[in-house]
């Protein structure tokens, strides 16, 4: 007797593929995200955590140009990452990538609008304050970031990294736009030391997050829509091309004959 393979073991069609990607990631996808970066930290330490690669892509999508995967790759993961040997995490990022960019580009009016863009940010503090005793005891000596801050600096380490990219436009209401947006992300870079009031891992946890720290996390998801806005207003910038100015007929030509410029190569 035949049997029929089961249908998970058969290769995605085209069709399932772009079902697959049109879908919002979940957390097995996050998950995935996750133990790609591990597995290449286990070769390169200076691999970063996800929430870091959210932050800089993030930037790249409100950057005024277009930056190529092989532009950003090797600053972001390092001059040995090869996207042919990690594919399912290109294909998730990928994916990430056009959540992003379809929420930036919403017309929302509220955060909690469903189309509206949410980083993927951890309460890694609320997550260590809800462990048992012991374990707490044992990071203690450890700095552990407050919430958003790792975001943070994945966003100004890819403006720091294309600095023409980022560099004020000429008029004065997009440069002041640009600065008063950079400095509220900037904000977050900073340590939360204000009185924590409630937990973003966990609503019955102990609180790890202040109030200041979750307004200023909203005015930094604000900041991101308003930079996307204006690069994409902006567009590229256009390189000005000087012409060297030509020489009076009766001028030294600069070739430095002697002879004068109608003379030389002024015919």
């Amino acid at each position: 007797m035949t049997t029929t393979p089961d249908t998970p073991d058969t290769p995605d069609t085209p069709d399932t593929a772009l079902a697959a990607s049109s879908q919002a990631l979940g957390p097995d996808d996050f998950d995935a995200l996750d133990s790609a970066l591990d597995a290449m930290r286990e070769h390169d330490e200076e691999i970063p955590q996800w929430e870091f690669c959210e932050g800089f892509m993030a930037a790249l999508i409100c950057t005024r140009r277009p930056i190529d995967p092989t532009e950003y790759w090797p600053v972001l993961l390092g001059d040995h990452f090869v996207p042919a040997q990690h594919m399912e995490f290109v294909w998730n990022w990928k994916r990430r990538w056009r959540e992003i960019e379809e929420g930036l580009d919403a017309p929302v009016e509220s955060l909690e609008d469903e189309r509206s863009w949410q980083p993927e940010v951890l309460d890694t503090r609320g997550a260590i304050a809800s462990l048992p005793e012991e374990e707490r005891a044992d990071m203690a000596a450890e700095e552990i970031p407050s919430f958003a801050q790792v975001w943070a600096l994945g966003f100004m380490y890819a403006v720091e990294n294309w600095p023409e990219d980022w560099a004020a436009p000429r008029d004065k209401e997009a440069a002041q736009m640009l600065d008063d947006a950079l400095d509220n992300i900037v904000a977050l870079t900073e340590d939360d030391t204000a009185k924590p009031t409630l937990s973003m891992y966990d609503e019955n946890g102990p609180p790890s997050v202040s109030q200041q720290r979750l307004d200023d996390f909203g005015a930094a998801i604000w900041a991101v829509y308003d930079l996307r806005q204006l690069w994409k207003s902006l567009g590229p910038k256009v390189e000005t091309i000087r012409k060297e100015a030509t020489p009076g007929r009766n001028d030294p030509c600069p070739c430095g004959s002697g002879k004068k410029y109608k003379k030389c190569h002024g015919e």
